[in-house]
């Protein structure tokens, strides 16, 4: 009686360590050494059941000192065992019946047991001087009462004598009772493994969807959870300055790079118009097309003229050579005036005060249109675009893009994230804030954003300078992005040390070299990055 109790008090510790136990080889491994020891067995093999195929998951014997599978290291090359043959169900096997007739099979001895083909057995105790003889074969059923699995356990060793005997009625039920909790305690790792699958596959789905979305953005959200975790590691792996003290463990680690991953999300409501306007006259068409027609009428319209006055009769010679002079340096007025509009179109990192001057300007003159009205050379809008002076959006269409965080933050605030992922809409909404509390949505300074947020700001603006896919630029050169990123540091538009520990541990070079153009990477002089060192 009292070793019974005992045997039970093993039982309940088994079963609250296998509802505790979040690693599947260390789970396969709790329960094999739990039934061991439950039943005095001197092995043992666990499969699982997939596709009408019964696969080893782990093999256990103390004798012969064999660990295969769990957390051995040692991988088992054994086939897996059909549930058919030929169309037929397969009762010569031991664990196949079992699944096939649900039911407990406690065998004496195997090489006495009628009714199972034992020539596999036979093989292997003949090749490792083994003999096989009492063996326990027990179903693993979920909470629905499916089998998922087959458990079977080889040589009952008495405690005492340590010979080799048949398994007792109460360690087969023991035994079943471990397999009841064992099944469960599998089924709900199965269970959250596939859900961590299934969500990690949406919010791939997701980045994938707003990448292909715009030919503009293609792989900004493939490329931003690896250069957020390069510098979250880099980070992590420093020992000095006033980030000395940050670590992240694999917990922290999913959950950033979740946030990376959804970190765009909201742009699924961006009109397309917005995200893919790669000129600055871009709507439905690029309407540099619809200027240059009216260069074009106002190129023709000084010809006509021209040529009247020229077949007039009226001009002597010299006024002809004058008028024609006047006609030429006119024309090529025009056409530097539209190859200069052709450049102002394409946008950039920056338009000075002289060239939208010069579009205010061209804006004031006129032409004449096929009714002979009068029209202005440039519109209130078009006139109103070509001065804008940082890429390709005016103001309008620059809240709309904005606004891209702001849905993102609502749309992970309305998501029940675990508790293990409860920061995400943290991490992924300040990506666009400033340390300076001049960034947005909510205008926030580094003392209010989290160190995970911070590294996220850094990398989304690293991989947009680098980027080679954007509308209105191609990609810069290393070298050029790190100064533009310096001066954002000395500006306090990002975290100092982030940047520090970015420089110093060449996070840059490693992305660079795994995602860059071979031509965007050029030789770095690291003292002539602005503000670094501090």
């Amino acid at each position: 009686m009292t070793e019974l109790l005992e045997r039970i008090d093993r039982l309940n510790e088994i079963g609250i360590a296998l509802s505790a136990e979040t690693d599947t080889p260390k789970l396969l491994e709790l329960i094999m050494m739990g039934a061991k020891s439950l039943t005095h067995a001197d092995g043992g093999s666990m499969y699982f059941l997939k596709d009408g195929m019964l696969s080893f998951e782990i093999i256990s014997n103390d004798s012969l000192g064999i660990q295969m599978g769990g957390t051995s290291g040692s991988q088992i090359t054994f086939p897996a065992i059909p549930l058919l043959v030929d169309g037929k169900e397969n009762h010569a096997n031991v664990v196949t019946h079992c699944v096939l007739s649900g039911k407990t099979i406690n065998i004496a001895d195997a090489y006495n047991e009628d009714g199972f083909d034992f020539t596999g057995t036979r093989k292997f105790d003949s090749k490792t001087g083994y003999r096989t003889q009492s063996m326990l074969t027990f179903p693993l059923k979920d909470h629905e009462q499916e089998i998922i699995g087959v458990l079977q356990l080889i040589n009952a060793r008495d405690p005492h004598s340590g010979e080799v005997v048949v398994f007792s009625k109460i360690e087969q039920q023991l035994a079943e009772s471990l397999a009841s909790q064992a099944a469960v305690a599998l089924t709900q790792r199965r269970l959250i493994t596939e859900l961590r699958e299934l969500f990690e596959s949406f919010i791939r789905m997701i980045a994938s969807a707003i990448d292909d979305k715009s030919p503009y953005t293609g792989g900004h959200c493939r490329r931003i959870p690896v250069l957020t975790m390069m510098l979250a590691e880099a980070t992590h792996r420093t020992e000095q300055g006033p980030l000395g003290d940050f670590k992240i463990d694999e917990q922290d680690r999913y959950e950033l790079e979740t946030a990376a991953w959804l970190h765009d999300c909201g742009k699924v409501v961006t009109p397309e118009y917005v995200m893919d306007k790669a000129t600055k006259l871009e709507t439905i068409y690029d309407r540099i097309n619809t200027l240059e027609t009216r260069f074009e009428v106002l190129r023709r319209d000084a010809e006509i003229d021209y040529l009247r006055s020229c077949a007039s009769g009226e001009l002597d010679a010299a006024a002809k050579r004058l008028l024609e002079a006047n006609y030429r340096q006119h024309c090529a007025r025009l056409n530097d005036d539209l190859e200069f509009l052709r450049n102002a179109n394409i946008g950039g990192e920056y338009m000075s005060d002289e060239d939208i001057e010069r579009v205010e300007a061209l804006a004031k003159l006129q032409w004449t249109d096929a009714q002979g009205e009068p029209r202005p050379l440039l519109t209130e809008d078009e006139a109103m675009n070509l001065c804008v002076k940082r890429g390709t959006l005016n103001d309008e269409e620059r809240d709309v893009i904005n606004n891209h965080i702001v849905a993102t933050i609502k749309m992970l605030e309305s998501l029940p994230f675990p508790r293990n992922l409860q920061n995400v809409p943290e991490y992924a909404g300040g990506h666009h804030e400033k340390m300076d509390g001049s960034g947005y949505p909510r205008g926030l300074k580094r003392g209010e954003m989290s160190v995970q947020a911070r590294i996220m700001a850094i990398a989304d603006i690293f991989e947009a300078l680098t980027a080679s896919d954007r509308p209105y630029k191609k990609g810069k050169k290393l070298s050029e992005c790190l100064r533009i990123m310096g001066r954002m540091k000395q500006e306090q538009h990002i975290d100092p040390d982030l940047f520090d520990i970015f420089i110093r541990e060449r996070v840059y070079l490693d992305y660079a070299e795994e995602f860059l153009d071979p031509d965007q990477i050029d030789e770095i002089d690291e003292t002539a990055i602005p503000g670094y060192p501090a």
